[in-house]
């Protein structure tokens, strides 16, 4: 309703809600993204669900619109609000070309949306993921102490000052909003998988355990098509054909503040990648329920060899010969390498902040302007 009220004003002006490029809606999400602020945008170092769902709607609407782009570059935002409009994105791509591409993160809350898009374009720095939710609670009382300050919270209902700041936070609180967040991962994880359908499923989107993925590891992890500098992979789609639908790919967190006195939480961020690992080694199988057939048994083979050459492209060297004589499969395999891979973008104490203050133009859209002159 609010956002059919900003689209129906924006139209009133006589002028799009987005930049235009060659019949492509270029819908920006950066920055730190919360679920209200109308138009607020890039320059104030956030970016709404509200503003985005408008800028969406609108897109479709026009008839001169033949794709949309989406230009993300966030370490996330707040939960309320992010999966009904990624629920939206989802239900666009059935009506226009939807493409995301990441110029550099698409983190937590802003991979929720990014995962709703046909394909995800990310260049080799790029990093998408961090699929989980975090909440943060600062306990003032020690300081009040030092400081002579006694607050007395009079109050009605058991729970109405749960998780409040001048309290330690009690064990049986702490639990019940480690439930209320571990509920709203798996909620994430499956808004991720109706996106991104069978290159990434439900159970592969949890066992990330929210790790970041940087370029070909994303691609490897299911969460990313496709690795390439964004400004040319937007030239390539703006160049297709009209009507032309996108082919489907290969098979910091979101924030929340579950009480009302939590703080609000931040988003971790991607640590530099780590040097290439020394060859992994390989734990034997399990044994195994039933006998496979020969064809079977090949077919499996070229698999984990595929598996191991595309690790080799990322750094991990793992024995194909060795795998398949000790009958690991595919998906241990693979398991194994996102492992190692998490391990090296473990993001730890990096907090996310808004960019800084500006008008600057999307890159990708001052690329393809630039190539659209040249070519005049």
């Amino acid at each position: 309703m609010f956002g059919d009220d900003l689209t129906n004003r924006q139209a009133r002006n006589g002028s799009q809600p987005f930049a235009v490029v060659d019949g492509i809606a270029v819908i920006e999400i950066a920055g730190t993204l919360v679920h209200r602020g109308a138009w607020i945008g890039q320059s104030s170092g956030l970016t709404s669900y509200e503003g985005i769902a408008a800028q969406l709607q609108a897109a479709l609407a026009d008839p001169a619109i033949r794709g949309i782009a989406l230009d993300i570059d966030s370490f996330g935002g707040e939960v309320a609000g992010a999966f009904d409009l990624a629920d939206r994105i989802r239900a666009a791509k059935a009506q226009k070309p939807v493409r995301a591409f990441v110029a550099d993160h698409a983190l937590s809350a802003a991979y929720a949306l990014a995962s709703q898009a046909d394909r995800i374009i990310l260049p080799r720095t790029g990093a998408v993921g961090s699929i989980g939710v975090v909440a943060m609670h600062s306990d003032m009382s020690g300081a009040l102490d030092q400081k002579g300050i006694a607050v007395t919270l009079i109050h009605a209902g058991a729970r109405k000052v749960d998780a409040n700041p001048y309290q330690p936070l009690p064990e049986a609180v702490r639990t019940r909003i480690a439930g209320e967040l571990e509920d709203l991962r798996q909620l994430f994880a499956e808004t991720v998988a109706e996106g991104r359908g069978r290159r990434l499923d439900t159970q592969r989107a949890l066992g990330t355990e929210a790790a970041v993925f940087r370029g070909e590891a994303a691609v490897f992890a299911g969460l990313a098509d496709e690795v390439a500098d964004p400004a040319t992979a937007f030239r390539a789609f703006a160049a297709a054909p009209r009507g032309t639908i996108t082919p489907r790919g290969k098979d910091p967190m979101m924030t929340t503040a579950p009480e009302d006195h939590a703080q609000p939480p931040v988003a971790p961020a991607a640590s530099p990648a780590a040097e290439p690992t020394p060859p992994a080694a390989v734990a034997p199988p399990q044994p195994a329920a039933t006998t496979l057939s020969p064809e079977a048994i090949r077919a499996e083979a070229a698999e984990v060899a595929q598996v191991c050459a595309q690790a080799a492209r990322l750094g991990i060297q793992i024995d194909a010969a060795d795998a398949v004589a000790k009958g690991v499969k595919p998906e241990a395999l693979r398991a194994k390498v996102l492992a190692d891979l998490a391990a090296r973008s473990d993001a730890a104490g990096i907090i996310a902040t808004a960019p800084a203050a500006g008008t600057k133009e999307s890159p990708i859209v001052a690329a393809a302007k630039k190539s659209a002159a040249a070519s005049r």
